[in-house]
């Protein structure tokens, strides 16, 4: 065989592999229900994401109208007449059922789902709980990513626990941030920013998963790793942390273990653990390990932990790391602390 024959085959193989690297990269979608929901995904947005589609539904057309997404669908056309689902659950079950053969068209061939919405609401649970029970058998990995309302909402609260229970029921992994840990994060913030903190960490962790998996890391996350982490788990807690200096891993990744943005009952008892680390240029991999190790001395032997790490080349992020901490399969409080609250006494009839 002569040189040119054997350089046309390695050129052959070469596109052989690259095509086949085309195809087998998971599809990922990001669809946000209800004014939350599309909130995150204009945040998404506004920043951009590599290897993601936007949706952002809602039965609220002004608000709709300023949203920023890949492709806007207005729900429920013929039952809120563009005004929104008035807080009820059922109207925004029944609008994104009015939609859902559009909806499922803009999903198809789609292998990761990511729903995001704000659960008390109308739209964002009734919407989310509906889409994800239309989802279910689709196989594709559906991860639910919701915010919960504060304590002192009561209504609010019975709504986002039953909206939790049934997305829970339909979603691989639910991944919620309790509003009431997130005042003791940045509760010195005023309301409205604090509700923007909210709406970056889940942007963050959207766009951070997303574009580890579909682009070129300093480590990758495989899609495989992700279903094993988030496959049939429930609920999941997120913990965030920042550092900077020499050890700024370790600062970031103590802060993302002890600021979990959901009260849950042992920490120790989560199925998986996905961790995500994010630098500056100067980022070593001996520091991305040392993260891993650090949550691994945190939890028993047997449980499945993963990771994947981005460099940044934004100037900004040299000298300072990024640790995000998600534990898969937890128990909240949150569940809990609305049973005890709404519980009927017993009566005496005696």
């Amino acid at each position: 065989m002569s040189v040119t024959e054997i350089d046309f085959q390695r050129e052959m193989e070469q596109e052989r592999i690259e095509e086949i690297a085309i195809l087998s990269r998971p599809s990922i979608a990001v669809v946000g229900l209800g004014g939350a929901g599309c909130n995150i995904v204009s945040w998404i947005k506004q920043r951009g994401i590599v290897g993601g589609k936007l949706l952002a539904l809602n039965t609220d057309a002004n608000h709709l109208a300023t949203v920023m997404a890949d492709k806007r669908i207005l729900i429920g056309e013929k039952i809120c007449k563009g005004l929104g689902s008035g807080g009820y659950p059922e109207t925004g079950e029944r609008a994104l059922r009015e939609n859902l053969d559009q909806i499922m068209k803009e999903l198809a061939g789609t292998s990761i789902v990511f729903i995001v919405a704000g659960l008390g609401g109308g739209t964002g649970t009734g919407a989310s709980c509906a889409l994800a029970e239309a989802l279910s058998d689709s196989g594709k990995l559906l991860i639910g990513v919701v915010t919960l309302p504060f304590e002192v909402e009561r209504v609010r609260s019975r709504t986002a626990k039953k909206g939790l229970l049934r997305l829970m029921k339909s979603c691989d992994t639910v991944v919620a941030i309790d509003n009431n840990k997130l005042v003791r994060v940045a509760g010195d913030l005023a309301f409205r920013q604090a509700l923007g903190v909210a709406n970056e960490l889940i942007g963050v962790f959207v766009k951070d998963i997303t574009e580890t998996i579909t682009t070129a890391s300093l480590i990758n996350l495989d899609y495989m790793d992700l279903r094993v982490i988030m496959e049939k788990r429930g609920l999941a807690a997120i913990g965030v942390g920042y550092g900077t200096g020499e050890d700024k891993i370790e600062k970031a990744v103590k802060i993302a273990l002890e600021g979990q943005l959901l009260d849950i009952e042992d920490v120790t008892k989560s199925h998986g653990v996905l961790i995500h680390v994010s630098g500056g240029r100067d980022m070593t991999l001996e520091e991305v390990t040392k993260a891993g190790e650090m949550v691994m001395r945190s939890l028993p032997p047997e449980t499945k932990i993963v990771w994947g790490a981005r460099v940044s080349d934004d100037p900004e992020m040299e000298g300072k790391a990024h640790v995000m901490v998600i534990l898969t399969g937890v128990e909240s409080k949150f569940l809990s602390r609305e049973k005890r609250r709404f519980r009927f006494p017993s009566l005496r009839l005696f």
